[in-house]
């Protein structure tokens, strides 16, 4: 089963699951996740496409979910040195000592103390998830195409049509999900048309659009055991 809930750290969401043994789809978010397992912390980076993951019988994970960007600034670390992976946190900080903690929250608490976080960044993530031509968002951010690329995959893990394809992508998942009609769901998401919808659903996940209905498709980016 799974679970979210309201973090005390600003932006993030608190999360848990507990589940049978089997596989688990892993839907792209432009997220990353620090998840307790087993007591471990693990780092969990960007996916761009879905990941098929193995659970054990009864496993619990307990995660917080940061947005696009913010998690890479706590870290020090560039994203897309993460992307797609599960890593052990004490490998990402071999040099940093942090207190021990099977609190995923506390854990952030700790990596926050010394960093002022960029907000240009995560300015440059909301503008990506409305759509906007990127050219448009580079010459907001005072940045080159180029320059804004290179920042992207530092920041995100991929470059920022990347991030605005899975944005999107996401969007479309939320309003699926509530109900709305296929078709709806791809106009109000920006794609096309319902075909267009369909082929993104399987390229970014191997699935149709309404497969991830299915209990077993529910679990959120970053969740691995």
């Amino acid at each position: 089963m799974y679970r979210e809930r309201a973090s005390r750290i600003p932006g993030a969401v608190r999360w848990s699951s507990t589940g049978s043994a089997g596989t688990a789809l892993i839907l792209p978010d432009g997220c990353m996740d620090v998840i307790v397992i087993d007591g471990a912390p693990v780092v969990a980076g960007p996916d761009a496409v879905a990941a098929h993951v193995m659970r054990s019988d009864g496993a619990r994970l307990d995660g917080l979910r940061f947005p696009p960007g913010v998690l890479p600034q706590l870290l020090g670390v560039a994203a897309d040195e993460l992307t797609g992976v599960r890593v052990p946190l004490a490998e990402v900080l071999p040099r940093r000592r942090l207190k021990v903690s099977h609190d995923p929250e506390e854990i952030a608490a700790q990596l926050l103390d010394d960093v002022v976080l960029d907000r240009r960044i995560t300015g440059i993530a909301a503008r990506l998830e409305t759509g906007r031509p990127v050219a448009g968002i580079a010459t907001e951010a005072g940045l080159g195409e180029r320059a804004l690329h290179r920042l992207a995959r530092r920041s995100f893990g991929y470059g920022p049509k990347t991030l605005a394809r899975i944005l999107r992508f996401q969007r479309a998942v939320t309003l699926i999900r509530a109900g709305d009609a296929l078709g709806v769901a791809a106009a109000s998401s920006g794609y096309a048309d319902q075909a267009h919808l369909t082929r993104e659903v399987r390229a970014l996940t191997g699935v149709t659009p309404r497969t991830l209905l299915a209990p077993a498709h529910t679990m959120e980016s970053g969740a691995t055991s």
